[in-house]
């Protein structure tokens, strides 16, 4: 069995010229090495499930062995990782994982590329940034659009990184304030009628926002900012009627809006503004018959000069692993009960029944 040593290059995502069945990586200081490792070597092990190699340590040094392909693909993620750490991120469970996607669906020259260069740092001092191809492309698209639509699966960081870029905002003193809507609309389930005042009504529906905002910053810091207005968490509704100038507006959960709410939401927008549109057209919870306003601006508004639509898919979900896998079961089933649906409709096109007649009953002789 062949083993080569490989010289440090982070920017080379080239596989090795001579693809080995072992390798043997240097990272050179015990720094690095146990940083790559993470917390109980679960960086290791993670990437012995995912790639089906096996990894072991010996003081600066990773041994990897395995089927050919996937030591060379092994070599070039610890090359990446390494870059990263060395360029001062903290490397997570999570992080191997997406890189593990981003490397393996190319697109990008280097991890760096993409999960490099932090949005903001969240209250616990971890750095929020991109974790994918689309995430990246998400935040550049806000910050050269005034209207961005972040439309696809839950999971893909579609509000989360809106309310980073936001809070970014606000802190660098681009916009004046934060205004958070939603609409309130039950996820497939009657609550009756809920006790309290009106703000106390609305606010489980807001609760999802909240928990995004008091990750951003300090749940005090958070506090003060909604009593003085500078942040605003309200359900659309409260949106008719207003002008929203030097301000950083976010509506989540847009595919349970109506066309009519669409229309007014967007045209609240106004001088040094910024509004950010997301959605999982794919979990629409309005009553029969009404047109999501999501997919409406979607097909009408995707030539417009200033509006961007970026669109996720569930190679993008940043939560647990089975989230993913999950999507793409539903996507499996819905595909499959689509076609059995358009087949048993070719079916009665091309052999329509025909109404019975009823048969007449013969009278009775007497």
């Amino acid at each position: 069995m062949e083993e080569r040593t490989f010289l440090r290059n982070p920017a080379t995502l080239e596989a090795p010229a001579v693809r080995p069945t072992s390798a043997k990586v240097d990272v050179q200081d015990n720094a690095t090495a146990l940083a790559l490792c993470g917390n109980q070597n679960e960086n290791l092990k993670l990437m012995e499930r995912r790639l089906g190699v096996r990894v072991g340590q010996r003081g600066t040094e990773l041994h990897l062995s395995g089927p050919a392909d996937a030591v060379a693909f092994a070599v070039r993620l610890v090359e990446n990782l390494e870059e990263m750490i060395r360029a001062g991120r903290t490397v997570y469970r999570e992080d191997v994982e997406q890189a593990i996607k981003v490397l393996g669906r190319g697109g990008a020259e280097s991890l760096g590329e993409v999960m490099l260069g932090p949005v903001l740092k969240s209250s616990g001092n971890r750095q929020i940034a991109p974790k994918s191809i689309a995430q990246k492309r998400y935040v550049e698209a806000i910050r050269a659009h005034d209207i961005v639509f972040g439309i696809g699966p839950a999971g893909t960081g579609k509000t989360y990184l809106a309310m980073a870029m936001a809070v970014a905002f606000l802190q660098e003193r681009k916009v004046k304030r934060i205004i958070l809507a939603r609409p309130a609309v039950e996820a497939g389930e009657k609550l009756g009628f809920l006790p309290g005042d009106l703000a106390e009504k609305v606010n489980p529906y807001l609760r999802p926002l909240y928990d995004a905002l008091h990750d951003m910053m300090a749940g005090d810091r958070a506090a003060a900012l909604v009593e003085q207005g500078v942040i605003e968490v309200a359900p659309l509704a409260f949106m008719r009627g207003r002008t929203l100038n030097d301000a950083f507006v976010i509506l989540d959960e847009a595919q349970n809006t109506t066309v009519e709410q669409m229309k007014m939401f967007l045209t609240r927008l106004g001088y040094n503004s910024k509004a950010v549109v997301t959605g999982d057209v794919t979990q629409v919870d309005l009553p029969i018959g009404k047109m999501s306003g999501l997919n409406h601006a979607r097909t009408i508004l995707k030539n417009i000069e200033g509006i961007n639509f970026s669109e996720f898919t569930e190679v993008d979900v940043v939560r647990h692993p089975l989230v993913q896998e999950v999507i793409r079961a539903y996507d499996r089933f819905e595909t499959a009960k689509a076609e059995a649906a358009k087949e048993q409709a070719a079916v009665e096109a091309q052999d329509p029944v025909e109404p019975e007649t009823p048969e007449l009953e013969e009278p009775i002789a007497t």
